[in-house]
């Protein structure tokens, strides 16, 4: 029992020699710990008399008292010490110049379709909207699409159920638009689609702008002139030439692909066509009197030729990284 004052002295050198918490808590162990000095101390109180044994576990007590408070001053010194670190590291100089605050910007296939509707507003056409959910009649049937139509399997089209698909193209827009409107008509449809396909060139989901124009003395040279004169102005090259090669379409007879000039050799751009005499049955107008032609083009197509995108996929990965290139 004389080396108890002993044990205060060297306990409070060895928990100062500590620099953090793993060595204090070994420096802890020595004499506070299950075999710990202090605790051999108290072990010994078995060997001593009853009428010494009060008077020397209260000295004990106050030698444990005074280690466990060195203890503890050493324990929140070094605590302090590592918050003083860390906050020295983490400090902000707050007299430099703050960041610019980003602003996002439109998304391209947005700025393409905002690009197409103002250069065939300045040629007097209008735009035109209407529901993404079709019934079979406005998708199919008054576009004199047959039954029999590949277009109508169910590989092809989104079903939502047997009388309503997804809109696999913006023509029935022109349907609806015919049916309340009386002719002379120009406008454009754009808006998303619906189609069974998906790889780096095709989206289920994706966008066209359809055209439409009726009038008394409409013919196929209007439409050559107006497709050549949008795609000159849409990518600004007088150069840029368009050629129509002959195809079929339902809804449209004649009909023919759009090509246009492009890096040396020939590049696909849509369909167009005459608009066929079932069709203006359908919205009760009178073939006889007017005629019409209509073209489509994709608009995620203009918008990877116009930046340079390699992959539609692009355009609906959400990455930033993509995306903030098209900021303004």
């Amino acid at each position: 029992m004389a080396n108890l004052d002993h044990l205060i002295a060297a306990s409070q050198a060895d928990f100062s020699a500590c620099e953090d918490m793993p060595a204090l808590e070994n420096a802890k162990a020595k004499y506070l710990g299950k075999t710990g000095l202090l605790t051999e101390a108290l072990k010994g109180l078995g060997k001593l008399s009853a009428e010494e044994r009060p008077a020397a576990g209260a000295a004990i007590n106050v030698v444990k008292q005074a280690i466990e408070a060195a203890l503890n001053a050493r324990r929140e010194a070094i605590l302090n010490a590592v918050q003083a670190k860390q906050l020295a590291q983490e400090s902000i100089d707050v007299t430099l110049p703050a960041r610019a605050q980003s602003q996002g910007g439109l998304h391209p296939v947005t700025l393409t379709l905002q690009r197409i509707e103002t250069l065939f507003h300045s040629i007097g056409f209008e735009v035109a909207t209407g529901p993404e959910i079709e019934t079979d009649f406005y998708n199919f049937t008054a576009l004199n699409i047959p039954e029999n139509h590949p277009a109508r399997a169910m590989h092809d089209t989104f079903y939502v159920d047997d009388a309503n698909v997804l809109r696999t193209h913006t023509s029935p827009v022109q349907i609806h638009y015919m049916e309340n409107k009386e002719p002379p008509l120009k406008i454009i449809a754009p808006g998303r689609v619906y189609r069974v396909d998906s790889d780096a060139t095709h989206s289920p989901m994706f966008h066209q702008v359809e055209g439409l124009w009726v009038d008394e003395n409409v013919s196929f040279a209007n439409l050559k002139g107006v497709v050549q004169d949008f795609l000159q102005k849409f990518f600004e090259r007088d150069d840029l030439t368009v050629r129509f090669r002959p195809s079929f379409f339902p809804f449209t007879e004649p009909s023919a692909e759009m090509d246009m000039s492009w890096n040396g050799g020939w590049l696909e751009i849509g369909g167009c066509g005459m608009v066929h005499p079932e069709v203006f049955k359908h919205v009760n107008i009178d073939s006889e009197k007017y005629r019409g032609f209509a073209f489509g083009l994709g608009v995620e197509r203009l918008a990877m030729l116009r930046y340079g995108v390699n992959d539609l996929r692009h355009f609906f990965n959400n990455d930033l990284r993509f995306l903030q290139q098209f900021n303004k």
